[in-house]
């Protein structure tokens, strides 16, 4: 059968787009086939109401590596990063803190609550700065299969342990910060509980259900530095136009070498010839044969919606079932009839312009209660979040004189317990926005429209399996070897001919473009061997 393309993706999120622009670049013939109308998956900007445009769920760039954004040259085709002022978090007694990228300003705000604790940031971050670029190594690894007994796994594995010969010396640093708690980690630096809370608040964002006292924690702690800085990709920021621009421009980068990409057509099912990926068919009934073809839809999926699982291998399909991850973030974005006031900010005074981005988590018993209600099938009655004014930084995203506010908050469980989600949405809505008027008196008068994603709705509208951020627990049992399934992390499946390109693959989640990055790598390693049959 001659193929209509050397290579097909299965769905245009981002990394789905990194993976195939890569490929392209290289000269294969690639189509990337999304269901719904819209490209970049959670990586999206949409019209929530009429006029009004939203990151609909990420919602900025933190985590995509510079690396990627220079070899495909995405700020040449369009992608401009807005610099956000300082992190702004209110306190319910009027207090407040600011979160800078200088160091220096940061310490001197936590001298407010503790000229001790203040003393020992620097040292807190110089630790974390030097493991770092351990794990940033890291990620851009492909993990060995350390069960097989090939000459070419075991030389794979060789090399690897010589190229990270560098962590040795920093083994039990990495060791505590991958097992440790949040709460005992950073108490080994601070002693004030704010403190505590205020640095502790990125493991909330982990996508699962962690409190700072759960053991593996700490990684979270890390994980916002993997973005390499200094080079000419520039800083962290918001991408003007929403997160959809960062789509938008992998698209155009994959075009220029002849990259498609094709719209509200879903794959109905990856089709397996004599035990060999052979192309995919489309709900429309049309098929597309290629030579290989990439998935970057979750592990669920792939292996258990698009084949027959009678195809895979039966610890392998057991192993799928197993892979663990219920989501507990949810998202609304607000259209805004006139800009929130936050009472803390004002009180302040601060010489700075409004706040872009808020944070609300007060204490670390604010965040355990949330954990708790979770844990027990409810939604937090009063949510931890963070928001964004994402029209003080770019207006055209609202009419003018009109804002657009998106709020990622927690925890709110995939399932409740004694009700539906349909019947609890109102009462989601209402919770955070009781918790939210507290800080900005008026706001809720000023909505126009709320946009409401449930975990339940982040899985149906996104494809988010069980509505889960990062496609799955990034805890040390599903990480680097492990994920997505022991002896299968190297982006190839039991199936001839199929990959895999997204967030259930190493190194997770996030908008950071290094599983299509890898995967791209593996599979043209594959074709220069000789290995595409």
């Amino acid at each position: 059968m001659v193929s209509d393309y050397d290579a097909v993706i299965v769905g245009a999120g981002h990394n789905g787009l990194v993976c195939g622009a890569y490929l392209a670049r290289q000269g294969l013939k690639v189509c990337i086939v999304e269901r719904r109308a819209v490209i970049g998956g959670a990586c999206a900007t949409e019209e929530i109401y009429p006029g009004f445009r939203a990151s609909i769920a990420a919602y900025n760039l933190t985590l995509l590596q510079p690396k990627i954004m220079l070899d495909l040259a995405l700020l040449d085709h369009g992608l401009e990063v807005l610099k956000a002022p300082p992190l702004f978090e209110p306190f319910p007694d009027g207090g407040h803190i600011l979160l800078w990228d200088d160091p220096q300003k940061t310490a001197a705000e936590l001298a407010r609550f503790s000229p001790e604790d203040a003393a020992q940031y620097p040292l807190y971050l110089a630790h974390l700065r030097k493991l770092a670029p351990l794990i940033r190594r890291l990620m851009w690894e492909t993990p060995p299969d350390l069960q097989s007994g090939a000459l070419r796994d075991r030389w794979a594995a060789l090399m690897l342990l010589w190229r990270s010969r560098g962590l040795i010396r920093h083994i039990y640093d990495l060791q505590e910060l991958l097992t440790m708690s949040a709460y005992d980690f950073l108490r080994r630096w601070f002693q004030n509980p704010d403190v505590i809370a205020v640095l502790g608040f990125y493991v909330s964002m982990s996508g699962s259900l962690l409190s700072l006292t759960s053991p593996g924690s700490a990684f979270f702690l890390i994980r916002v530095m993997i973005r390499e800085g200094g080079t000419q990709a520039g800083g962290w920021g918001i991408p003007r136009g929403g997160m959809g621009a960062i789509a938008d421009a992998l698209a155009r980068s994959g075009g220029r070498w002849g990259m498609e990409v094709r719209t509200g057509d879903p794959v109905s099912e990856i089709v397996v010839t004599r035990g060999k990926a052979t192309g995919v068919a489309l709900a429309s009934g049309k098929r597309l044969a290629s030579r290989i073809v990439i998935s970057n839809a979750d592990l669920r999926t792939t292996f258990q919606r698009l084949l027959d699982p009678a195809l895979l291998p039966k610890e392998f399909a057991g192993a799928v079932e197993r892979f663990r991850g219920q989501g507990v973030l949810f998202k609304i974005n607000l259209a805004l009839d006139a800009r929130p006031r936050f009472t803390a900010f004002a009180a302040a005074r601060l010489d700075v312009d409004e706040p872009v981005l808020v944070r609300i988590g007060p204490s670390i018993g604010y965040f355990e209660r949330a954990f708790e209600e979770a844990g027990q099938g409810a939604f937090s009655r009063e949510p931890f979040m963070v928001t964004q004014l994402t029209t003080a930084l770019d207006p055209a995203m609202a009419p003018p004189g009109k804002h657009v506010l998106s709020l990622l908050a927690g925890y709110a469980p995939y399932r409740l317990k004694g009700r539906s989600w349909a019947e609890a949405k109102p009462d989601l809505l209402a919770a955070t926005l009781k918790t939210l008027e507290s800080y900005a008196p008026g706001i809720t008068a000023s909505i126009l429209h709320a946009q409401v994603l449930t975990p339940e709705d982040l899985e149906t509208v996104l494809g988010l399996p069980f509505g889960h951020v990062h496609h799955g627990d990034m805890a040390l049992d599903q990480m680097f070897f492990r994920r997505p399934v022991a002896g299968y992390a190297r982006y190839r499946s039991p199936i001839a001919g199929l990959y895999m390109c997204g967030a259930s693959n190493h190194p997770g989640g996030g908008v950071t473009g290094v599983p299509g990055h890898n995967a791209a790598r593996e599979i043209l390693g594959d074709r220069k061997r000789g290995l595409w049959r």
